[in-house]
């Protein structure tokens, strides 16, 4: 009997309390109340209490937030930078981050669905010797191919017979 009450007082401790679950449009504040969420383009500037509702701010210039949410602050807008071959395709609003994409004469190393473009590499030149087998893309490298026996390139570009 001691033993099933104590278990009894242990179900109702964990899923009564603090750690109970909040709705999926609330967030649980650091005093384990439950809140609703804040919109996208917005974050917490207070947690509501029980006389008042969540109170919420729109993001600064700079920053975002894509999902409704229960963050104190948004996020940083990434930012594309054209030393690693990245140009803005669309600019970050209060809602959704900055889209980058490449520059002509790289390719994306790493393609993210919703930000585009967040690492772009030069497109390999093919050396003397060789010539493009593919012309890198905006996704893809270069490829090169050695040339055949009889053949050389002096650019890397196209392989040409050897004449005598």
């Amino acid at each position: 009997m001691v033993w099933a009450s104590l278990v009894f007082a242990v179900l109702v401790a964990v899923f009564s309390g603090p750690g109970s679950c909040c709705d999926t449009q609330e967030y649980r504040t650091q005093a384990g109340e439950c809140c609703p969420m804040c919109h996208e383009g917005t974050f917490v500037q207070s947690d509501c209490t029980p006389m008042s509702g969540t109170r919420c701010r729109p993001c600064d210039n700079g920053s975002y937030m894509s999902q409704p949410n229960g963050l104190k602050k948004c996020f940083s807008c990434s930012s594309c930078v054209a030393d690693n071959g990245l140009f803005v395709w669309q600019r970050c609003t209060n809602k959704t981050d900055t889209v980058c994409d490449v520059l002509n004469g790289f390719f994306c190393k790493s393609l993210a669905e919703d930000t585009g473009c967040s690492l772009a590499e030069k497109h390999t030149r093919c050396t003397a010797g060789q010539r493009i087998k593919e012309p890198g893309t905006d996704k893809t490298d270069t490829v090169c191919e050695d040339c055949l026996m009889g053949f050389f390139s002096h650019d890397g570009v196209k392989c040409t017979p050897w004449t005598m």
